[in-house]
């Protein structure tokens, strides 16, 4: 059946608390998962099956997350949603949670020891995306990332037992990668619900205004731009190239995998001439059973 936000924020939102057991919120989770194309990269083929409903429980919280910031009436309400989806988070730490994701969450959260700090650190940037919608410099769009993207790879790292500060430090380079290699490639997406991660300092630089973007105007100057901002988001993924030796064998692949689905939006803005403006750059199924086999291929090799 396919995701309709709408109906499950009906069947499942403030004002429904129905009891629910760990095997349906398990089973829930594997719904949610299996309702959206992303779960290519989120839970893989190559991931070990004792981790799959712990994903799972992850993804469903942020599935949800997500479409609470952009499915919902935004304003007020958005933010009345996010509070209330907070508060339902906390009671996996101090209560008895009813959401079905919660109740499968809950069981993630104690099996591998996680700290609030990267589920709430999401929703704080889910909550910034309904005040802020431009950003002056790509430092305070890091920052944004720091909330939007680094928490995940923290998630990732807490469910492998192989959380540390170290490589936190490398995960982030991976994950704000993927965040820009996002970004870029949904400019025009984006900019339809009034989002633009173009930081004004280099749209400055590069001569390229609003209008151009709004009007998809692909000019010499916005392909420079996209070029410049392509390179500075590759510099992510090959920094966190370091990540890969320091992990357990079977994080590897899946964090592989993400970094080499994040290079191949990179290339593909590339093979576009970094046009993103008339046409949105898809990374195709063949590229990715491709980054699949490549992943699989290096776990073999070690």
């Amino acid at each position: 059946m396919a995701w309709n936000f709408s109906h499950e924020l009906r069947q499942w939102g403030p004002t429904s608390t129905p009891p629910i057991t760990l095997p349906v919120a398990r089973a829930y989770c594997a719904h949610v998962t299996r309702s959206h194309y992303e779960n290519f990269t989120v839970v893989s083929v190559l991931l070990p099956r004792r981790l799959i409903r712990h994903f799972n429980a992850v993804y469903a919280y942020c599935r949800w997350s997500d479409d609470l910031a952009d499915e919902t009436s935004g304003g007020a309400e958005t933010l009345r949603l996010l509070d209330w989806w907070r508060g339902e988070l906390l009671t996996c730490y101090s209560g008895e949670p009813r959401h079905p994701v919660m109740v499968a969450l809950r069981e993630t959260i104690r099996r591998f020891d996680i700290p609030p700090e990267p589920f709430l650190n999401l929703l704080v940037a889910f909550t910034q995306d309904q005040h802020v919608k431009r950003y002056e410099s790509f430092e305070q769009l890091l920052a944004y990332c720091r909330n939007s993207a680094n928490p995940v790879g923290h998630l990732v790292l807490y469910l492998f037992e192989c959380f540390d500060t170290k490589r936190a430090a490398l995960s982030d380079e991976v994950c704000t990668g993927l965040q820009l290699a996002n970004f870029w490639q949904d400019v025009v997406r984006d900019y339809a619900i009034g989002r633009v991660y173009l930081p004004s300092e280099d749209c400055d630089r590069f001569g390229v205004s609003e209008a151009d973007i709004g009007a998809q105007r692909f000019t010499p100057q916005f392909r420079a731009l996209m070029q410049f901002e392509v390179e500075r988001a590759r510099g992510f993924f090959d920094r966190g190239e370091a990540l890969l030796p320091l992990l357990p064998r079977a994080a590897r692949v899946d964090v592989d995998l993400f970094s080499r689905g994040g290079r191949a939006i990179l290339s593909a803005i590339e093979r576009a001439n970094y046009d993103v403006l008339t046409r949105r750059p898809e990374v195709g199924k063949f590229e990715k059973v491709k980054l699949l086999f490549g992943a699989s291929l290096a776990r073999v090799l070690g």
